[in-house]
């Protein structure tokens, strides 16, 4: 338990002011409406006092009593009881089991003398039911056992309305509407009076200590429950607040929000209601009565009436943050909504919440700082200012006053410690990470950014590059003179590109490459470079650099024209021309970028196809001259040469056979002939030359991609021929004839085929070619004569449908118009449309076309 002080205790009566030198008068009851304070004594005295309230600047109000008459009530007995009732101008008195009207100002009786008999104790119903102006409910324990009764008294008349019974005698009563919250002799109640329906609460023991009934707010009471508890109850019967724990030898208490007070026979105790606990002791002996006065909270012994003064809400929230009392504060704070205007409300919790999290952050306590810096929508700013040199030069940013917190910057805070100054900067790297896409962000985004940069640079943190390349505010001159005092240069030309100055980027970058500036962030930064240019806009930029990357790396540099991106290519912004020129001095890059021309990109330009094939053939040639090169590569180069002459039809065949002549290239000069249609010349070179059987099959197969089917058996024949030619290797040609019979026997004409064939061949060798031959031949009749039924068919259905026309009649007379002139028929000649239609024959030659339909009409 840690005490705060929300109370302080003042005087309002003094023993001198109310009884002089009586010794033997004590003081019964109290009663307080506004500035009209009523004391009822033993001797059966009512004083009248007016109270004045003094504020102090310093400390807690004091208050002045100014006693106004009093008035003997004309019994022997004490008054028990005082209830104003400031509606009717009436003071009701309880004394000797009658309760009496007298005026609130002279204390004399009414006129009428009315008043209620037979009371031990009552209640006034602050929520009432009859909604009368003009007159008040009131409740009382009569005198008959376990009877209640209810009361409409006026201005001086009283009347009964309804009388209850109860299961046990009644000992104290509360009301609000038709609800009597009841302490019986061993249980609490809630009872309905206006259904008679009864709910029973919990038990009590009222032979140990008196029971407490207390109306604290619409629908709600407070009561003494056992083992020292404060227990709440509604009118529906439940609790909607933990308990508070007082003392066992609780005698009175009374609610002054967000506080219950409790009295005893030594002390006042003050609890919370927002977190049950008790907040603070007041010594306070021989007090026997507590009760709170529309927001006034009366104690009293026999001899002098007290105040108990609430320190301000806001002082008090200030007074546990002071403490570090973090959560009691808030919670404080938040029950204090209900009795300060909303807006102002707003304005002194945001704040609240704002100090508080300045003290968990210096606790180190982040996660808690930060929901509180979120919930009371701290300008982060202040929080940035902690830190040395995070805000911008140009930031007109000043702290609030006043203060948050007392720390100068975080320094002060941490006491230097370097690894809580630590802790302190990735919190703020995390935050600020999170808050600069929010709400929070606006109007200093610039102020955020430009701290997170620096935090992110003295951190090495990865997420450096992640925020210079994402949308992002950072000021350039402050960011980057922090970069470049971290030798963070990569991130530098990042940020210059993010401010649009790619040639300042770029030169940083190149820098690093070449060794002038030192920076590890990125171990391909010479591939980024070319990446970058690749995509770059900047036409003059990736000339400038051009021969930069290449120089660096052929293969790689000539990326920046071959993988620029789609939409810039059908600009035509990099003249293919400029480019080849370019890469001249780049024999590799060359043959790069005209293969992106070519294969890639399909330009159909003779010069750029000759000039590919040029470059593959010269590497070839190099190659085949280098003793050491030999194998893989050269085989890859002369797979290209051939797969490019094969499939372009652009270059210049003339002026590539010649530069073949003589180079041993034997495959390729078929190619060559092949392409200007010397298919014999070829094939001689692919069978005699190179003894390719393999080849010259995949010849045919592709000189003929394309062409119609007596082309490619054409080739097929002709390289048949060549095998069968008589000549020194006849054996292994025939052989190779057979082979090529064999697996292609269906682009033969077999007839042609068996006079060509000599007649000392077997044909059991030649088995897999007539079988297959005869195969084709039986499946081409077959599918003949399938199309041929079909195409009868259709004939024979047509001829049906144009003798159905012709079998109906048609009449025709002079009445009859043509439907597209609307003229009459003078003679009998004539078109019909299938849709019945006539026309005249002139029309129908200048028409085509259906007249009721836009398709094309059929003449029948």
């Amino acid at each position: 338990m840690m005490n705060i002080k929300a109370f302080t205790l003042v005087s309002a009566v003094e023993w001198e002011l109310l009884m002089g030198d009586k010794e033997r008068v004590n003081i019964e009851c109290v009663e307080c409406c506004g500035r009209d304070l009523y004391v009822g004594t033993n001797d059966c005295f009512v004083y009248h006092f007016l109270l004045e309230e003094r504020p102090v600047p310093a400390g807690p109000a004091t208050f002045t009593a100014t006693k106004q008459l009093h008035r003997h009530l004309g019994f022997k007995k004490p008054v028990s009881e005082l209830r104003a009732a400031s509606a009717l101008n009436r003071l009701l008195v309880l004394c000797d089991n009658s309760i009496s009207l007298v005026h609130m100002l002279n204390l004399e009786p009414v006129p009428s003398g009315a008043r209620i008999k037979g009371a031990v104790t009552f209640a006034l119903n602050e929520n009432p039911v009859t909604g009368d102006p003009f007159c008040v409910e009131v409740c009382i324990i009569s005198v008959k056992r376990r009877t209640i009764q209810m009361f409409l008294v006026y201005k001086d008349r009283v009347q009964i309305v309804k009388e209850v019974s109860t299961s046990e005698q009644p000992l104290a009563v509360a009301v609000d509407g038709h609800f009597l919250c009841l302490a019986l002799t061993t249980q609490y109640i809630i009872h309905n009076y206006s259904t008679g329906v009864s709910q029973d609460l919990f038990p009590y023991c009222s032979e140990e200590r008196p029971p407490i009934v207390k109306r604290i707010g619409r629908q709600e009471f407070l009561l003494a429950g056992p083992g020292g508890l404060g227990m709440f109850a509604t009118v529906a019967g439940i609790s909607q607040r933990a308990p508070v724990h007082w003392s066992e030898n609780v005698i009175g208490a009374a609610v002054s929000f967000p506080y219950v007070i409790a009295l005893d026979n030594e002390f006042i105790t003050v609890h919370s209601m927002l977190d049950q606990q008790q907040k603070q002791t007041l010594p306070f002996k021989e007090g026997h009565i507590l009760q709170d006065f529309e927001g006034r909270v009366i104690v009293a012994t026999s001899k002098g009436v007290y105040i108990l003064v609430p320190l301000p809400l806001e002082k008090q929230i200030q007074d546990l943050l002071a403490s570090r009392r973090v959560e009691e504060a808030l919670v404080l704070a938040k029950g204090a909504r209900r009795n300060i205007p909303k807006e102002k409300f707003q304005v002194m919790y945001r704040r609240i919440l704002q100090q508080a999290g300045f003290i968990q952050f210096a606790q180190l306590q982040f996660l808690e700082a930060k929901e509180l810096f979120r919930s009371g929508q701290l300008d982060v700013r202040e929080l940035i200012s902690l830190y040395p040199f995070l805000l911008p030069t140009s930031s007109s940013f000043t702290r609030s006053h006043p203060p948050l917190h007392e720390y100068a910057d975080l320094n002060q805070l941490t006491q230097g410690d370097q690894e809580k100054m630590a802790k302190c900067k990735r919190f703020l790297m995390s935050y600020l990470n999170e808050v600069r896409s929010t709400e929070v962000a606006n109007g200093y985004k610039e102020d955020i950014d430009t701290a997170l940069l620096k935090l992110y640079a003295e951190a090495d943190h990865d997420s450096l590059l992640d925020l210079l390349v994402t949308e992002n505010f950072c000021l350039l001159t402050d960011s980057a003179a922090w970069l470049e005092k971290h030798k963070k240069y990569f991130a530098l030309g990042l940020l210059y590109h993010y401010h649009n100055q790619d040639a300042a980027a770029v030169q940083l970058w190149v820098n690093i490459v070449n060794g002038d500036v030192q920076d590890s962030t990125r171990s391909d930064l010479y591939e980024y470079i070319v990446d970058f240019l690749t995509y770059c806009l900047d036409e003059e930029l990736v000339w400038a650099y051009a021969d930069w990357v290449l120089q660096k790396s052929e293969e790689v540099g000539v990326q920046v024209f071959t993988k620029r991106p789609l939409d810039e290519q059908q600009k035509n912004s990099f003249n293919p021309d400029d480019v080849i020129n370019c890469l001249k001095k780049y024999p590799k890059a060359l043959v790069k970028y005209l293969e992106h021309l070519v294969i890639d990109k399909r330009l159909q330009k003779e010069e750029y196809h000759t000039h590919l094939a040029v470059l593959y053939l010269e590497e070839v040639l190099q190659q085949r001259a280098s003793a050491s090169s030999k194998g893989a590569e050269a085989t890859e180069t002369q797979a290209k040469l051939r797969r490019l002459l094969q499939k372009s039809d652009l270059y210049r065949v003339h002026f590539l056979i010649e530069r073949l002549q003589g180079a041993g290239l034997p495959m390729e000069s078929a190619i060559l002939h092949g392409k200007l249609g010397e298919h014999e010349k070829a094939l001689h070179i692919l069978v005699h030359e190179l003894r390719d059987f393999a080849a010259a099959e995949d010849y045919c197969l592709w000189c003929s991609e394309g062409r119609d089917p007596p082309h490619r058996q054409r080739l097929f024949h002709t390289l048949l021929a060549i095998y069968l030619r008589a000549g020194p290797a006849a054996n292994e040609l025939a052989v190779a004839a057979m082979d090529l019979l064999n697996r292609h026997a269906t682009e033969f004409n077999a007839a042609q085929v068996l006079q060509m064939l000599p007649d000392t061949w077997s044909v059991q060798l030649l088995c897999p070619f007539l079988t297959g031959a005869m195969r084709g031949s039986v499946h081409a009749r077959r599918t003949m004569q399938v199309a041929l039924g079909l195409a009868k068919s259709e004939n024979l259905i047509y001829t049906y449908d144009k003798m159905k026309l012709k079998g109906s009649s048609i009449r025709l007379s002079d009445k009859k118009l043509c439907q597209i002139c609307q003229n009459p028929f003078c003679e009998p000649v004539f078109v019909r449309y299938p849709n019945g239609g006539l026309v005249h024959t002139h029309c129908a030659a200048s028409r085509h076309t259906n007249p009721s339909s836009s398709s094309p009409g059929t003449r029948t």
